[in-house]
């Protein structure tokens, strides 16, 4: 009984130390599924904190099912990839939600397109949590992107682990 107690005591200080974000010199890691029209796959991304509502980071995300095009085409890896530099606004202590949440809106610059993205984190302990994100491309470097290119031209939602590093 004394061990149970111990152990839940430890994890209830855990839970109230957790912070979502800290400002400068914060780093966050996230790690997820992807999923969009068409195919799903893995995303991971880094947030790095410039300043105490501010961060800047990378995202790649990578699909490993996808579906097959009219012609039963499969996609190039070159298709199945994005990369995309980031920057966000971390907003969690402006809307004054607890500290161990974090929404925070952003644009990215990627290999396909211009866009916005909008994600939550929400830490149980110091080091670990869950996080989710919804993108949206806002212009794509083709005009008018066909086939394969659609496939990281659309709306694309994201979630899974973020890490405190």
């Amino acid at each position: 009984m004394k061990k149970i107690i111990t152990l839940s005591l430890l994890l209830f200080v855990g839970f109230i130390n957790a912070q979502a974000f800290k400002g400068k010199g914060d780093t966050k890691f996230n790690l997820g599924a992807n999923i969009q029209n068409g195919g799903s796959g893995i995303g991971v991304s880094s947030d790095f904190g410039i300043g105490e509502n501010m961060s800047y980071g990378f995202a790649v995300s990578y699909l490993l099912s996808v579906d097959s095009n009219v012609l039963g085409n499969k996609p190039e890896f070159g298709d199945r990839i994005d990369a995309k530099f980031r920057f966000n606004a971390n907003l969690g202590n402006v809307f004054q939600l607890d500290e161990k949440m974090d929404i925070y809106p952003g644009l990215d610059l990627g290999l396909r397109n211009f866009g916005a993205h909008l994600g939550f984190r929400y830490f149980f302990t110091e080091g670990f949590g869950v996080f989710t994100e919804a993108g949206v491309p806002i212009a794509s470097y083709k005009t008018n992107p066909i086939g394969f290119d659609k496939l990281n031209n659309q709306f694309v939602f994201n979630i899974g682990a973020s890490f405190n590093l």
